[in-house]
């Protein structure tokens, strides 16, 4: 595990690591639930997400420069997984409006500690090999956000054909650090169909992340210019703190209200591969595999089938004669599925009696 009280090199020496970390989760259901979300489960390691994404933000910056957006039915759990990371590296979202908002907020409070912080914004459920790869796209985009004043997004080169991401069209080539290339955003792409995705990777079009970095100061320019429903509660954060804050301004997501509206995006290609863990299907890409292709997580087994998931609580799980299902057995429920319906799951949680998301 990297040393969090490791001393910060001089291209760090500005950085602050955001962890967006709220959400239940829903395609890993049920599993996943509202006290216990994806962020807490073994989906890419041996160790919850959550823990993953920060001992990668320790590698960055020291634990005071880390803050984790979480909803507050969240936060105890999340000191459960990580005893060592303090109080004050929590910021408790009041509740739920969307990312431009908790990430306008986070901009505005880090600003007032440190008026030249650039600011990392990560998923805590997202899958990043190798760590070195990671450290160098991220240092290479700082770069770029703190001095020419861009809001920079890491772009993944495709592997596959993929519907679930969305993607980042390149334009003009910038000047960047070592090794990473850099490109002013010529526009983004919403998740394609089929045909659509393969054209894009023909074209060297990008996976959009979602991972973001940029000075604070620019992205509350940026916010104030582009979504000026948002910025008009400035005023009440500044006068009445971050409870009022959430309850006047409006839900929006923060690639919609700024980044395909800003004149200031930049992309840089990742030196890692990444994986946002998005669904059950995912972790046959994410985990090991046994001889027939099975992914099997907990007391489960596969006899006579090959390519399914399986994911157990504490129940002995056994697959004869099938192939390509996913089957989840957790919290007194089993799910059983085709992998290829796996990133459908919503659909069956809102005609499900009860079903939450």
């Amino acid at each position: 595990m990297p040393d969090s009280n490791k001393s910060s090199t001089t291209a760090d020496s500005a950085l602050w690591i955001q962890v967006l970390a709220g959400g239940i989760g829903s395609r890993f259901w049920p599993a996943s639930t509202a006290d216990r979300p994806k962020q807490l489960l073994p989906l890419a390691s041996g160790q919850p997400l959550i823990v993953d994404t920060v001992e990668r933000a320790r590698s960055l910056v020291p634990d005071e420069r880390i803050r984790v957006l979480a909803g507050r039915h969240l936060v105890e759990p999340f000191r459960g997984a990580l005893p060592n990371l303090p109080s004050s590296s929590y910021l408790v979202e009041p509740r739920a409006r969307g990312t431009c908002p908790v990430l306008a907020w986070a901009a505005w409070e880090l600003e007032r500690l440190d008026p030249d912080a650039v600011l990392v914004s990560l998923h805590s459920d997202h899958l990043i090999r190798p760590l070195d790869g990671f450290l160098e796209t991220v240092r290479a985009a700082a770069v770029l956000a703190s001095t020419q004043d861009l809001l920079v997004t890491v772009g993944v080169e495709p592997d596959r054909v993929e519907t679930g991401y969305g993607h980042i069209q390149p334009g003009e080539e910038l000047e960047s650090t070592g090794s990473t290339p850099a490109y002013r955003v010529a526009a983004f792409h919403e998740k394609p169909d089929a045909v659509t995705a393969a054209r894009y990777m023909e074209a060297g079009y990008l996976w959009n992340t979602g991972i973001f970095v940029w000075k604070a100061s620019v992205f509350l320019d940026e916010v104030r210019r582009h979504a000026p429903e948002v910025a008009a509660c400035f005023d009440t954060l500044e006068r009445e703190g971050a409870e009022a804050f959430f309850e006047a301004t409006p839900v929006c997501v923060v690639d919609t209200a700024i980044m395909e509206r800003t004149r200031r995006a930049a992309t840089v290609k990742a030196a890692f591969a990444w994986d946002d863990v998005g669904s059950w299907e995912a972790l046959s890409r994410t985990r090991p595999t046994d001889q027939g292709g099975n992914v099997l997580e907990g007391p489960a087994q596969v006899v006579d089938g090959q390519r399914n998931v399986v994911y157990s609580d504490d129940s002995k799980t056994v697959l004869w004669g099938v192939d390509d299902l996913v089957v989840v057995v957790a919290n007194g429920t089993t799910l059983v599925m085709p992998r290829e319906r796996a990133a459908d799951l919503k659909k069956l949680l809102a005609e499900l009696e009860g079903g939450q998301e």
